[in-house]
């Protein structure tokens, strides 16, 4: 069988990441075949160090290539509505970097028009592919936790020095409920699988009025609670705690976790695989291998959804964002 063929959209950290994570699968399995920056030199720069053998200088030129399948999008968030709707025109499937887009009316608008074209559009929660969350999906699925009743999680960094500008200014679709918020979100939904029915969220904004910090408490229809913290001014546990009525278990670092507090109060330690080519900018990065596997099997299956992460999640997810983001007075220009 042919390798998936991929396309990257933008060379920054996160995309840098991904190619290195993609070296620690078989390369007859993935491909990299091209990567695209605003800058041309960026994108050469970036080829030649993960052997990738076309580059180009914006990103029109990955939807007209035909040898390509899927597109990872690592660009910022104020850019992933367009650069996803012109690869979707162009026929190509997409893995696109959370948050999906900025709001519920962008998101629907991506989905509805990935529905259409019968592609895969997925957002790139690499969190839900990682053997930790399998291993707790398995647990909950066998009943060991009994009825989930509680998810308390936190996910924050001193995140104010360089590189600070995609979580702090308000033009770049920044604010720590997009960025760091999904992670809680998604594990929140994840342990609960139930629909939200009220949301009270308070949050700290900073000067360019994009949220620095926040809690929130979400309650679901069969009972269920979620008790969530961001923030990007200090360190926080990073942890999300799964409450259920017959024991607990905990995910450590809940965004990439490689070790789960079990229900009888062991630890259980899943080993990452190892890589080929690159250094990585972020903990435990080469785990983004395992979402890319998955998108592979999805693909080759003739899929157009990942039961992983599906439409309908990630509408939720980005309803709930709305909701937090309208209590504490995040706007964006694309909610006017």
């Amino acid at each position: 069988m042919a390798p998936l063929r991929w396309g990257i959209a933008s060379t920054g950290r996160i995309s840098n990441d991904f190619c290195a994570a993609l070296s620690a699968l078989p390369a007859e399995n993935h491909k990299i075949v091209a990567v695209a920056a605003r800058n041309l030199a960026d994108a050469k720069s970036f080829a030649e160090k993960f052997e990738i053998p076309m580059f180009y200088e914006g990103y029109e030129s990955l939807a007209k290539n035909d040898e390509i399948d899927i597109v990872y999008i690592g660009t910022l968030n104020h850019t992933h509505l367009d650069i996803d709707l012109m690869l979707l025109d162009g026929n190509k499937h997409i893995l696109c970097e959370k948050p999906l887009t900025l709001n519920l009316k962008q998101t629907t608008k991506l989905l509805e028009c990935a529905k259409e074209k019968n592609l895969l559009c997925v957002e790139a929660i690499w969190s839900r592919f990682f053997p930790s969350y399998q291993y707790l999906k398995k647990r909950i699925d066998d009943g060991d936790l009994g009825e989930i009743k509680e998810v308390d999680v936190s996910f924050g960094f001193d995140w104010t020095g360089e590189g600070s500008d995609r979580v702090t200014k308000k033009a770049l679709g920044g604010g720590t409920v997009l960025d760091l918020g999904v992670y809680t979100i998604q594990v929140s939904l994840f342990a609960l699988r139930d629909e939200p029915t009220s949301i009270k969220a308070t949050g700290k904004l900073n000067d360019d009025e994009v949220d620095v910090e926040t809690e929130v408490e979400i309650k679901f229809a069969k009972g269920g609670i979620a008790k969530i913290k961001t923030s990007c001014l200090k360190m926080l546990d990073n942890k999300a705690v799964i409450r259920g009525t017959k024991g607990s278990m905990t995910l450590h670092q809940v965004w990439c976790p490689t070790q789960v507090t079990d229900i009888d109060g062991t630890t259980k330690v899943f080993e990452l695989p190892k890589h080929r080519l690159g250094d990585f900018n972020y903990p435990n990065s080469v785990g983004l291998s395992y979402e890319a596997e998955e998108i592979r099997k999805c693909f080759n299956a003739g899929l157009t959804e990942c039961d992983v992460v599906t439409r309908k999640e990630s509408l939720t997810i980005s309803r709930i964002q709305d909701e937090i983001r309208r209590q504490i007075g995040v706007v964006y220009d694309a909610d006017k």
